[in-house]
C-alpha cells in the first residue's frame, strides 16, 4: 500500500502562512471594532460642536477625525473585546472551509 503524495499546489500551508493570515485577520477585526466604536461615539454625541465657544464649520468638518482617532486608541488600549470575538469567528470560519 502506498501513501498518496499531494502535489505542491495542494500541500498544507506552512506556519508562516498561518501567522500572516492571522495577522491580517486580527488587523481586520481591529478595524471593524474601531469602526463600531466610532459609530457608538457618534451616537453618544462625542465630537459634536459645543453651543458656546464652538469651533464653527471647521469643528463640524473634522469631528469625525477626532472620533476615529479616539476609537482607534480605544482599540489599541484593549477595546471592548469585540475585535477578539471577531478574530476568533473569522479564524474558525476559515479553518472549517
Amino acid at each position: 500500500m502506498t501513501i498518496p503524495v499531494l502535489p505542491a499546489a495542494q500541500k498544507a500551508p506552512s506556519l508562516p502562512l498561518y501567522a500572516e493570515r492571522d495577522a491580517r485577520l486580527r488587523e481586520a477585526a481591529n478595524q471593524l471594532e474601531a469602526t463600531f466604536l466610532a459609530e457608538m461615539l457618534k451616537s453618544a454625541g462625542f465630537g459634536d460642536p459645543r453651543e458656546s465657544y464652538g469651533g464653527g464649520i471647521g469643528e463640524d468638518q473634522f469631528s469625525s477625525f477626532l472620533r476615529d482617532a479616539q476609537a482607534e486608541n480605544m482599540v489599541k488600549a484593549g477595546g471592548i473585546g469585540l475585535a477578539e470575538a471577531l478574530f476568533e469567528a473569522m479564524k474558525a470560519r476559515l479553518d472549517v472551509s
